[in-house]
């Protein structure tokens, strides 16, 4: 004699897995269903308040940093002649250009032909000056802002200083200097200066 007795959803779940539909609901739900939609590679839709998409068949989130890291990471093969990008030079050009290094090559060798050489080098140059000026305004900035009234000596004593750096004056003449030399850039990549 059985102990238990079989409820109705028990011995519908045991018919389909005898039918092999293991899967299947043992009774009969009444509820709300959600709409499902089919989205393709690609895609961007919004879920719950959260972006998704769909890369290499796989259903990711979108952040706004997928822009960031498509810049950022080197792909396998060269953008525009499609060669693996496995030579010393592939990734500094990459990162400059967007091309692998054989291509940076072919496009100064044709640049010089044509006469226009001088011209992309000067931009070069004057955009990397001006990089390395605006870190270096940035870092003075920094070094400005930090309060220099106590040091740490080399023995662990804490050691405090009267005195130091007006910095009113200091950012004025730094702000004075650099705009001259931002100045001189500009002449210099406007071809106003000698080599």
């Amino acid at each position: 004699m059985l102990k238990k007795e079989f409820k109705k959803k028990d011995v519908e779940r045991m018919r389909n897995l005898i039918k092999g539909k293991s899967g299947e609901s043992s009774e009969l739900q009444v509820g709300y269903t959600a709409k499902k939609e089919d989205h393709k590679e690609g895609d961007i839709w919004e879920e719950n308040g959260k972006k998704w998409t769909i890369k290499d068949g796989i259903k990711q989130t979108a952040t706004k940093l997928d822009k960031v890291k498509k810049e950022a990471i080197m792909p396998l093969f060269c953008p525009s002649c499609g060669s693996m990008m496995k030579k010393r030079n592939d990734v500094k050009m990459y990162k400059i250009h967007k091309t692998c290094f054989d291509c940076v090559i072919d496009m100064e060798a044709k640049l010089k032909n044509e006469g226009k050489f001088k011209e992309y080098e000067r931009t070069i140059v004057a955009n990397n000056a001006e990089s390395y000026l605006n870190d270096l305004e940035q870092y003075l900035l920094e070094a400005i802002n930090i309060s220099n009234t106590q040091y740490v000596s080399e023995r662990g004593e804490v050691e405090r200083w009267k005195g130091g750096i007006n910095k009113e004056e200091f950012k004025e003449y730094m702000e004075k200097n650099l705009s001259e030399f931002r100045k001189k850039i500009d002449d210099y990549k406007n071809n106003k200066t000698n080599d």
